[in-house]
């Protein structure tokens, strides 16, 4: 089976303003790197149009009141009144067309999972997706609208008895984990920067799911600072051995790259090399457990043209079945310099981060750390779930 780029040429609309580090261009310079690689031009690549998705699809995990306030202040932004619903903020300011935008996003991340779950596509790839932080009720970090959950949802009520969710974002995956916090059909997993450090500050080994879902909600914090060595360790050291227990029939996973050295906000050291052994085993635990269905969304990522275009095309290379090339096309690189007015790294890698033999220590520990006290708390549960 193919697989598919959820994509549509009509200008990105879920814009926060150009001081705002989620920048739109991030995505468009990916699509236009994917493009440029050649990976959209063979039969086996499909490029799909998002979903239908409205106000009662909203209703199923948000607020009637949250989306009230969104819709109102997406017509009128001057209206005031959003601080209770965490809109208007820094990290969440509101913008003309808003509502709508978000639900689009949405459509995307539930095209993909349709995709995927149909046997349209056997991966699918929602670059605009990812947006995890949107809690019920509250917007946050950048997050209106959840599309991971949506795209969670839509396969539980269209026939999935059991959805793994592998999120390797830099921050939480807090409100994924949410939504499916008591339900055990769901597992989540997320590898991200301790919340010690970072926003939304939780995520820790103890936060393992309630009722009959104790077990299925599996976090790892990791110190500041970890390289890809130690967090490709920590997640093969959980990952795998939690797919096993859980038996999933999709495997769904956000694909944050605001773990790269040079990402402004966080200060994790993962390089685009890591990205490639982390694709890698995805498609590797994608083929061994959900038949090869795998739903693939975007994320975090704030340098806009020298890392997230990089890191989503090697991810999106993999889903074709295909790697990157050892050099970025020139005429991307003119295309990405004239839209930022910053010239990209002419090649895919990185190499590897050094980190001093000490300062490496102190992070392997922690990793260890934190997966030994996850698999206290949680692995046990997880196996009779």
């Amino acid at each position: 089976m193919p697989t598919a780029l959820i994509w549509d040429d009509e200008a990105i609309v879920y814009d926060f303003g150009p001081q705002h580090p989620l920048r739109p261009v991030r995505v468009e310079l990916t699509v236009a790197l994917i493009r440029s690689c050649r990976f959209t031009e063979g039969n086996d690549v499909l490029t799909l149009p998002r979903a239908a998705f409205d106000e009662t699809d909203l209703a199923r995990l948000h607020t009637p009141a949250y989306v009230d306030a969104v819709r109102r202040l997406s017509r009128d932004p001057g209206a005031g009144g959003g601080g209770a619903f965490g809109l208007g903020s820094a990290d969440n300011p509101v913008f003309r067309g808003m509502h709508e935008a978000s639900m689009e996003v949405c459509g995307a991340s539930v095209a993909a999972a349709r995709a995927v779950w149909a046997g349209t596509a056997r991966h699918a790839f929602n670059p605009t997706g990812g947006l995890h932080h949107a809690m019920p009720a509250q917007a946050s970090g950048f997050c209106i609208y959840d599309d991971p959950a949506f795209a969670v949802e839509w396969l539980l009520r269209n026939g999935a008895r059991r959805v793994a969710y592998v999120d390797i974002d830099t921050h939480h995956g807090d409100g994924v984990q949410a939504m499916f916090y008591a339900d055990p059909r769901v597992l989540t997993i997320s590898l991200h920067e301790s919340g010690r450090y970072l926003f939304p500050g939780t995520g820790f080994p103890d936060e393992i799911g309630t009722g009959d879902a104790r077990g299925a909600s599996l976090n790892v914090p990791l110190a500041p600072t970890t390289t890809g060595e130690v967090y490709i360790e920590a997640f093969d050291a959980v990952v795998p051995p939690a797919l096993d227990a859980f038996s999933p029939e999709v495997l769904v996973t956000q694909l944050g790259c605001d773990t790269h050295v040079t990402d402004p906000l966080a200060h994790l050291a993962l390089t685009t090399d890591d990205y490639v052994a982390l694709a890698a085993r995805f498609d590797h635990l994608a083929e061994r457990f959900t038949g090869g269905r795998w739903v693939a969304l975007g994320g975090g990522g704030y340098q806009v043209a020298s890392v997230v275009p990089r890191a989503w095309t090697i991810y999106f290379a993999r889903l074709c079945g295909e790697e990157a090339p050892a050099e970025v096309p020139w005429d991307w690189l003119h295309l990405a310099e004239e839209r930022v007015g910053e010239r990209p790294p002419e090649l895919f890698l990185d190499g590897a981060v050094r980190l001093s033999p000490q300062r490496l220590e102190v992070t392997r520990r922690a990793a260890r750390d934190s997966v030994e006290a996850l698999k206290r708390h949680a692995f046990d549960l997880l196996e009779r779930i």
